[in-house]
Parts: structure tokens; sequence; C-alpha cells
């Protein structure tokens, strides 16, 4: 069955909690959820990334690995290892070997795949401020890598919609102040 009826009332478990009721609106349902949101958002951009192996197969395995935040967060037994945010690294010293030195801030767009991994872009950074209360709160003990990959994942992101620009042929637009 789909459903329980449990969470009716505005409550919810997590896994890690005793099997305590807590409320939908707590930093932790907050925190999966907004890391939820982003994994189901780069969904529709692995899709969109159709024409690009190159970036819907970064962003499957982004999705894999947010799997792993997200079961960590919840309390299980599962960490992002350092192989994972060295992966990330990895991935974006390559992208900047490929396209245009960046000038300064740009504006969302230039192709849809691009305007995609944007957005996706924003979420990473929302779901990472999400976990960081989790911590500060002291609901999970996370490790530094988690951390640490939840922030270079904003910049992957960054990366990835910037070679989406340069791969269809797509100067960037600065913004004029």
């Amino acid at each position: 069955m789909l459903y329980t009826g449990k969470g009716d009332g505005g409550t919810t478990t997590a896994f890690g909690c005793n099997q305590q009721r807590i409320s939908k609106s707590s930093e932790l349902p907050e925190a999966l959820g907004s890391l939820d949101e982003l994994n189901a958002f780069l969904g529709f951009v692995k899709m969109r990334a159709a024409d690009s192996l190159r970036i819907g197969g970064i962003v499957r395995d982004i999705q894999g690995t947010l799997f792993i935040v997200q079961a960590e967060v919840a309390g299980a037994d599962k960490k992002v290892g350092e192989g994972a945010v060295q992966e990330v690294e990895r991935i974006v010293n390559d992208i900047e070997k490929e396209i245009p030195p960046l000038k300064g801030f740009s504006i969302a767009g230039g192709t849809e795949l691009s305007a995609l991994l944007d957005v996706a872009r924003t979420l990473a950074r929302r779901a990472e401020r999400r976990v960081i209360a989790v911590k500060e709160m002291k609901l999970r003990e996370l490790t530094s890598e988690t951390l640490s990959y939840l922030n270079r994942l904003s910049s992957l992101l960054f990366a990835l919609a910037r070679l989406a620009n340069h791969q269809a042929g797509v100067a960037e637009e600065t913004p004029r102040y």
C-alpha cells in the first residue's frame, strides 16, 4: 500500500529516530525533502540531457550519491566517501579546461539544459543549507565528506550549466549593472 494515513496529523518518522513521531515541518524532514526534491529534479534534467551522454551520465552519478546523502541524513549507516568529493572536483576541473574562463556573474539560461542545471544548482544550495541546519541542531552526526560533497555539488551543477551552453555554442550573458 502506498499510504498509511499515519502522517495525516502532520507528523512522520525517520529511520534512526526510534520511530518517534516528529513534525513534518521540523528540520530533519525539511532536509530530507529538499534532498528528495533535488534528486527528483535531477531526474528531469537527466532526461533533458539526452543529447549529451556525458552530462546525463554525470547527473545520474549525482543522483546515486544523493541517495547515500539522504540515507545518512535519515540516520542510516551510509556515508559519502572522500572519493565522491574528489570525483566532483576532478569533473569540475576537467570542465573548466574546456569552457571559457569565468568573467563574473552570468544570467541563467542560454539553452534549456543550462537553465535546468542552474535551477538544480539553486536546489542543491537549499538542500545543503537544510542539511547544515540538521547538523547544527545536532539531530544527526554527518561526515565532513558529506558536507564537502554538498558544497561542491552546486559548483559541479554550475560547471555543467556552463558546459551545456558551451557545447551548444551559446555565449554566456552577463548582467548589466
